[in-house]
């Protein structure tokens, strides 16, 4: 059996009014703290928005210079196409001239071999042929020049081959320059095709962390409204006990002889009990019925065990229709017995007047799942 422990009201409402003001400043600064932490996230998502877009202007310029550089590749395809297309035009024209040079020095050793091989016969004949001493010199110098002509011929020939050949090697070597821009170019379009894919991650990635940053602001976001939430509920639970407090003061705590119980208390109380405590331990039982007590011993409440359970808003079986459903089947016996011990002035919680599901926020006696103050 639990003794009756006979606390003044105003002391135990004061201990949790100083315990509600501690609790709405531990509030106060955890929602400074969440705030804080907020804001810096939200810095955090400004910069890399910051960097996002600096990222993008990268990427505008490597994809810019990517596309000139595809450009100049293109071109210098064009120029060393070109360039094979001169050299094509050189080396028949080179065939060409070695053909011409072949066949110009195939005539100039027929000529050399017709004058040569006949010797003295050709001069006696071209001699008595002429008319006159001046007709052999002009004759003969005629011959000269023919020889002079050939081998003139022969020589621009030689000239005209050789340059083409100097040509086709100048342009060989013009083309070689080109493949080597165009080699260069294309390892530029690689590193800079790198850089587009490599910056292109870092945007992606980025991007991933922007939406972090949101989905963890959205989340300090419903922080701080659950915060907001259960400090206003902490300061209304601070002003109702202040003014239970006046209201305590002014009012007398009746002892526990002076209470009357009516026909009916005994099974509505443990029914109550039931359904508030029924899976908690029996020292929890007798807790419950102990608040319903301490309330109908109080001035500040109904006098009467069924106006304290029925009052509005305070315990939610009374009002969602469990405690009906409960009354018509009854309750364990130990909930009868501990609300026997209850009506008898026992109470494992002095004069607690409230209690509720354990939560950080509230200090008191816990007895189970449950915080009483």
């Amino acid at each position: 059996m639990f003794t009756c422990v006979e606390n003044d009201l105003c002391i135990q409402v004061e201990a949790s009014v100083e315990s509600t003001s501690k609790k709405i400043k531990d509030a106060e600064e955890l929602k400074k703290a969440t705030e804080e932490m907020k804001e810096a996230t939200e810095l955090k998502k400004e910069g890399l928005k910051d960097q996002k877009q600096e990222l993008e202007s990268y990427l505008g310029e490597l994809n810019a210079n990517l596309t000139k550089i595809t450009e100049n590749i293109g071109e210098i395809e064009e120029k060393i196409t070109d360039k094979q297309g001169e050299i094509e035009v050189a080396q028949q024209d080179l065939q060409a001239a070695l053909g011409e040079e072949k066949e110009q020095y195939e005539l100039m050793k027929k000529r050399i071999k017709f004058m040569y091989e006949r010797g003295d016969k050709s001069l006696m004949t071209t001699f008595f042929s002429s008319r006159s001493y001046a007709d052999f010199l002009n004759k003969t110098e005629y011959i000269d020049r023919i020889e002079d002509y050939d081998k003139k011929m022969y020589d621009n020939l030689i000239s005209i081959r050789r340059n083409i050949e100097d040509k086709e090697s100048n342009l060989r070597a013009e083309e070689e320059q080109l493949q080597s821009l165009k080699m260069q170019a294309q390892t530029e379009e690689k590193r800079v095709n790198s850089l587009v894919t490599s910056t292109n991650g870092s945007i992606a990635q980025t991007d991933g962390q922007i939406s972090a940053a949101e989905i963890e602001t959205a989340a300090y976001e419903a922080e701080l409204a659950a915060q907001e939430e259960n400090l206003a509920a902490l300061k209304k639970q601070l002003a109702e006990e202040q003014a239970m407090i006046a209201k305590a003061a002014k009012m007398a705590w009746r002892d526990i002889s002076e209470v009357s119980f009516q026909e009916g208390d005994r099974d509505l109380l443990a029914c109550l009990i039931y359904c508030e405590a029924g899976n908690q331990p029996y020292v929890g039982q007798v807790a419950v019925g102990a608040v319903v007590i301490n309330r109908v011993r109080s001035a500040a409440y109904p006098n009467t065990v069924s106006g304290v359970i029925y009052q509005a808003r305070q315990f939610s079986p009374a009002g969602s229709g469990r405690l009906a459903t409960r009354l018509a089947l009854g309750a364990p016996s130990s909930c009868y017995q501990a609300a026997d011990e209850a009506m008898s002035g026992a109470t494992p919680v002095g004069s607690c007047l409230y209690f509720r599901t354990v939560i950080p926020q509230i200090n008191g006696t816990i007895i189970g799942d449950h915080v009483f103050y």
